[in-house]
Order: C-alpha cells, then structure tokens, then sequence
C-alpha cells in the first residue's frame, strides 16, 4: 500500500501560545495493532492532563508499511514536539510507562504493536548509553520520521540543524 496521510482532531496540531518550561523534545509515535489513531488522539489527551509534559505540535499521522518483519499490518506514526522538565532518563521512564499503560507488550525486534514511543531528540543533547541513545540512532533513515517532520508547521528546534 502506498503512502498515506492522516488527519485527526489533534494530528497535526500547533498550540496558539505555547507554555511550559523546560526542554524541547522530539518523540516518535507508532503503532500497528487496533485503531492507532484513535490511540494517538487517547495519547495526547493523557499526556495534555499530564503535569509530565507539555504538547507543542504535532505531525499529522503518515501511514506507511512495516520494515523489519514484514508480515504485518501497515503502520501509522506521527510526530510529537513537547516540552518537559523531566530529565532524559526520567523522560524515558515516563515514555516506558505510558506505552505499558497504553497495552504495549514487547514480543520481538519489529514485532505488531498497540503503541510505540521513541525519543528522537532531547533538545541539543547527546547520549550513548545501554539504555538511552540521543539522537534517536535511525532516525535518519525512517520515513516514519522524517517525513511527518517536514510536514510539522514552523520551525522545530532541531530542523535548521537537522533536515
């Protein structure tokens, strides 16, 4: 199946006055399994309630086949600018507890799944560690990433430097 794109209530959103301190961060979204974009409309409710996080834009949703194991159906992704004073690790923390809140199971590399969050950038930060690699490693090289990126309004924090 071709390429895809998506609109939903709040994918692509922009806030008219963005508020919040702390650092600018770029999380991937994803998922394959149920209706996803009803699941990203749950996220950014769940995460606007949040006292966690602060939602700057959004991409709107791309729907696109699977890499990896193929045998599968398509994948919708999208991306989410936000703000947080929570550390990287903290960060990283909440994200693994908001996709098992969000019935995320881990069977196998590339495998279906309700809801997958990665953290692409963490403002201008680098870090290599076993459990936490800034700039996401792939990013470059997913469509799933790149793409909904160039269709984000304005200027995120990171594209003059990246795209």
């Amino acid at each position: 199946m071709p390429l895809r794109w998506i609109q939903t209530r709040h994918f692509p959103y922009h806030a008219v006055h963005p508020a919040g301190r702390g650092q600018d961060v770029l999380i991937g979204i994803g998922g394959n399994l149920g209706d996803v974009p009803a699941r990203f409309e749950r996220l950014w409710r769940y995460w606007q309630r949040s006292g966690e996080v602060v939602i700057i834009q959004t991409s709107p949703i791309l729907r696109n086949p699977p890499f990896g194991y193929r045998d599968q159906p398509d994948f919708y992704n999208a991306l989410i600018h936000l703000r947080t004073s929570l550390d990287p690790h903290m960060l990283l923390r909440y994200i693994l507890y908001t996709e098992k809140r969000f019935g995320r199971t881990r069977s196998f590399a590339h495998a279906p799944r309700t809801l997958d969050l990665d953290m692409i950038f963490y403002d201008d930060r680098t870090i290599r560690t076993s459990r936490l690699s800034l700039p996401h490693p792939h990013w470059r090289e997913r469509d799933s990433v790149v793409m909904p990126w160039r269709r984000m309004k304005g200027v995120t924090p990171w594209s003059k430097r990246h795209l």
